[in-house]
């Protein structure tokens, strides 16, 4: 399938995560009051939350890093619709063991597993002890991190992504205190409602669920169709039970 004839690629979506524009800004705002010079950006995709902040501090320049040329190109439009450009850099680089810190905050929304290689949930540790090497004296983390609302069950994890396991994240307390033993103190706790979930995950599928609607005899389509129905029932399998929480860190002295 060519790039022509594919389905538009995630244009619903204005975050890549469960977060609203109105929790965006909130937090935008709250990370603005420590006027940080530099901002890091791990995982960025097409670096919302970057430029959210940037707008909100003047002066201020921001980097985000992704392997996806797509989302970085993304970032580079928007950032130049905003009249940004001249103040951020998307680069197509891993960001595992990146020496483009520290920064006055770092962002890692659902973006962890960027900074290690160990596979979850022994992803937690190293990364947050390399978050806590990022981030400069004074600085801020924003992490967003999947945790679970309570232990699946058996039929639900057998639903979920191959191979899940209730080992797969924390609990929300138990994520604090992996962030607090990594050196951090936390500044702010929040959690994704149900409402951005849903529209998190209606999105993340409703471009593609519209070009299936109109190009069911695509040679294509049967493939297309079958990873769409893959990705619905694994997120009715963890609807309510995995959440994302939002964790504003600040490194202890």
């Amino acid at each position: 399938m060519t790039d022509a004839d594919a389905p538009p690629r995630l244009t619903r979506l204005t975050f890549h995560g469960p977060l609203s524009g109105t929790r965006a800004d909130r937090i935008a705002g709250r990370l603005a009051r420590n006027r940080p010079a530099t901002v890091l950006d791990i995982g960025c995709g097409w670096g919302e939350m970057t430029l959210r902040v940037l707008g909100a501090v003047p002066g201020a320049t921001g980097t985000g890093l992704d392997i996806c040329a797509e989302d970085l190109e993304r970032g580079r439009r928007s950032a130049r619709a905003r009249g940004l450009a001249d103040r951020v850099e998307f680069v197509r680089e891993s960001a595992e063991h990146t020496t483009r810190g520290p920064a006055d905050l770092v962002l890692c929304l659902g973006a962890s597993h960027a900074l290690t290689s160990a596979e979850p949930p022994d992803h937690t540790a190293p990364a947050l002890a390399e978050l806590r090497g990022l981030v400069s004296p004074g600085g801020r983390v924003l992490l967003g991190e999947g945790f679970w609302q309570r232990t699946p069950t058996a039929a639900e994890l057998s639903g979920m992504w191959p191979g899940a396991s209730a080992s797969d994240h924390l609990p929300l307390a138990g994520l604090v205190d992996a962030a607090v033993g990594a050196g951090f103190r936390v500044e702010w706790i929040e959690t994704a409602n149900e409402d951005e979930w849903e529209e998190f995950e209606s999105g993340y599928l409703a471009d593609t669920e519209e070009w299936l609607a109109s190009h069911g005899d695509h040679p294509s389509a049967a493939g297309v169709g079958e990873r769409v129905e893959r990705h619905r029932s694994a997120w009715l399998h963890y609807r309510g039970v995995l959440g994302m929480a939002y964790l504003t860190l600040i490194p202890a002295a």
